[in-house]
């Protein structure tokens, strides 16, 4: 079965423009078929605030209202995306830009208003693992924003690290797939003021009790969960770190199910 790397970025790397140049570099250089997923909350928030539309967050999840999807579709599918997709066609990598509603790509449903009514957010429904397979069959690298679609004409802001995990779980029946969810730490870290203390691997039974004794992040747990689903469904391997991960051998944070 041949290889497929799916990479998520995320964090400061985005707002980084050097940082987002070093990384798409290195994406580049990945020889396997890839896909690139992105999001873009921290500047979609600073967007907002210049344009003085309220910003609320529950849970450190964003409440999207009608004002604040109109602000993350253009910022997501618009700006970002294009912005990603032509530097990484001027390092030589063919990438085609997509939302989910391109080609429909990625299907959602707007999550129920119960118990917290998070607006125009949605959760994933089926990835068009078709298109997904002819595109890096003709050597095209998919560049998949945090945008989708119900279907009846709706776009909804859908969280990029689900989206990550569901195009890796749909992609495992026909590849061997690796999800690398990068961003400006080298891992899970045991104290998050210690950026040496990464965690080097994860399993369930740690996970719990991390969960149980709050040695990490809230803002990570939501991420872990991602990872551990995208295992229990197919995906070979799962990791979280430092952009370098993924051309060279850096210390990181592996998933495993155990």
């Amino acid at each position: 079965m041949d290889k497929l790397q799916i990479v998520k970025i995320g964090g400061n790397v985005i707002e980084n423009r050097e940082a987002l140049k070093d990384f798409l570099t290195d994406f580049t250089k990945i020889k396997e078929a890839k896909i690139l997923v992105h999001g873009g909350g921290k500047e979609a928030t600073q967007m907002a605030e210049k344009l003085g539309i309220p910003v609320q967050l529950i849970e450190g999840r964003r409440i999207t209202d009608s004002a604040n999807l109109e602000i993350i579709s253009m910022l997501y599918a618009g700006k970002l995306n294009k912005t990603i997709v032509a530097q990484l066609q001027a390092f030589g990598c063919n990438a085609l830009g997509l939302s989910g509603t391109d080609g429909n790509s990625i299907s959602a449903q707007k999550r129920a208003p119960e118990p917290i009514d998070f607006g125009f957010v949605g959760d994933v429904t089926q990835v068009n693992d078709a298109l997904f397979k002819t595109l890096l069959t003709q050597n095209i690298t998919p560049v998949c924003c945090a945008i989708t679609h119900d279907n009846k004409g709706q776009l909804l802001n859908t969280n990029a690290d689900t989206i990550a995990s569901e195009i890796a779980i749909a992609m495992s029946t026909h590849f061997d797939v690796t999800l690398s969810y990068c961003f400006e730490k080298k891992g899970v870290l045991q104290q998050v003021e210690d950026e040496d203390s990464v965690i080097p691997i994860i399993n369930t039974s740690l996970y719990e009790t991390l969960k149980r004794e709050n040695t990490i992040h809230s803002g990570m747990l939501p991420k872990i969960h991602n990872c551990f689903e995208a295992l229990k469904k197919g995906v070979a391997q799962v990791r979280i770190g430092n952009p370098k991960m993924i051309t060279e051998k850096v210390k990181h944070t592996q998933l495993e199910l155990k």
